[in-house]
């Protein structure tokens, strides 16, 4: 089933809450992206923001760490109680199969998530072990950027290893997902779609307004 996620990095941090509030209609699912500062330069979500949120979300909630050292968060998010968390491939290089056990163990869903310049198939230890594969279709770090239209094919090579060997992943793409891009996305494979400022939030000047807009693009709704 193909899903909706909203990226709260892009949201309005000042009225945060009542966004969410609205939000809890039109999504299927929040992204909360985590970053360090190292391990790109910049600084984002937290976890007193999901504490902060939790009685209001009324979604699974994903977290997305962009971090050097993801097993120093892994404790706290399992006391918030996640739903899903995502490392990027080059930080659990050696330590992937006790991370993902220890969120498994826990109830909690685990994705890889894949740069633009690695490969699908660098994950074909983990595939049977994973319930998503996040494809970054810009470089990881900053809202904005260019759709990398080669990560198209990517996309498509990891549908067709899950059909291949019979697996359940779902394909996740992060980056640049708006009116312009995700008809190619749908096509290619892609079951998670996660909207930020170009494919949800500049859609109005209101939540509903965005809403409404986002609603007329998106081709399984």
């Amino acid at each position: 089933m193909n899903k909706i996620s909203i990226s709260l990095m892009c949201a309005d941090y000042k009225r945060l809450g009542e966004q969410v509030e609205k939000l809890n209609d039109f999504t299927d699912m929040y992204h909360f992206d985590f970053m360090d500062g190292n391990y790109v330069p910049n600084l984002s979500l937290n976890f007193d923001m999901i504490e902060s949120l939790n009685d209001v979300m009324t979604k699974p909630v994903n977290v997305h760490l962009m971090v050097v050292n993801p097993e120093d968060y892994l404790d706290k998010l399992i006391e918030l109680d996640v739903d899903s968390v995502s490392f990027h491939l080059d930080t659990i290089s050696n330590k992937a199969f006790r991370l993902l056990k220890k969120l498994k163990e826990n109830g909690i869903e685990v994705g890889v998530v894949l740069n633009p310049s690695e490969k699908a198939d660098s994950l074909e230890h983990l595939f049977n072990l994973i319930d998503f594969v996040t494809v970054m279709t810009v470089d990881p770090g900053f809202a904005g950027q260019s759709f990398i239209p080669e990560m198209l094919n990517k996309i498509k090579e990891l549908d067709e290893i899950r059909k291949e060997k019979n697996l359940d992943f779902e394909i996740e793409v992060d980056g640049s997902v708006n009116e312009t891009t995700i008809d190619r996305l749908y096509e290619a494979g892609a079951d998670i779609y996660i909207l930020g400022s170009s494919g949800f939030f500049s859609k109005g000047e209101t939540i509903e307004e965005a809403a409404e807009n986002a609603n007329k693009y998106i081709p399984f709704r």
